[in-house]
């Protein structure tokens, strides 16, 4: 990171989630200021007393004018850790199937040319035979849309020119709330580890990886597994 973005805010779309939660806690552990962008802030109070150094504004990550309106002008990084659903829907028949494309869209452009994180999906790494959620017995087949989206999404990321900073940090499906946090992972490529897999993660330590790869990069233009 430059030195100038050294005191520049990092921007966390979907803040109030349990990814996005974490990530401001470790930004603001590190003395690093946060933009949390959610959708409403008044139902954001543990968002909110994480202390004066995070500010809470409204914004939707969907809309391209929303964003340009929520981001100021310049960025450490900016971090996607939204999802459209709190829990599984009964039926994907209203869901966009472009709609991680459209968010890595409106995320380039929020970035304005700093590097760009989003929180991946297990679903969406690579086996032996294919992609983890090809195989109905490790993915249930009704959640099959939503990891499509995501594939999409990627591809998209993968589209982008060259300058684009890009990267796509996946946890194992054993993320968790109740695991421990240790300030310790390990990164792996685009690859299921089933045994790592197997390990929970707690969602602190995710956070930590994320904000290593903000501090210090060390890979881009790629989705990476994160494990304990």
């Amino acid at each position: 990171m430059v030195p100038e973005q050294r005191n520049a805010p990092l921007v966390v779309f979907g803040a109030g989630g349990r990814a996005g939660l974490a990530v401001v806690a470790e930004a603001l552990r590190r003395g690093r200021p946060v933009v949390g962008v959610v959708r409403d802030p008044a139902r954001q109070e543990r968002l909110a007393a994480l202390g004066e150094d995070v500010t809470v504004v409204a914004g939707d990550l969907t809309d391209q004018d929303s964003v340009a309106a929520v981001v100021p002008g310049e960025v450490a990084a900016v971090v996607n850790a939204v999802t459209p659903f709190t829990a599984p829907p009964e039926s994907f028949e209203d869901f966009d199937p472009d709609y991680y494309v459209r968010l890595a869209e409106n995320l380039v452009q929020a970035a304005r040319g700093s590097r760009v994180l989003e929180i991946g999906l297990a679903a969406t790494l690579r086996t032996g035979s294919g992609r983890v959620f090809e195989d109905p017995a490790a993915f249930p087949a009704f959640l099959r849309p939503f990891a499509e989206a995501r594939m999409k999404g990627l591809a998209a990321w993968r589209e982008q020119p060259a300058e684009v900073d890009w990267l796509v940090l996946t946890p194992p499906p054993g993320l968790s709330l109740e695991a421990p946090a240790t300030g310790e992972y390990r990164l792996g490529g685009d690859v299921l580890d089933s045994p790592a897999a197997d390990l929970p993660l707690s969602y602190a330590d995710l956070a930590t990886a994320v904000l290593d790869q903000i501090d210090r990069p060390t890979v881009s233009r790629q989705q990476v597994s994160v494990y304990r």
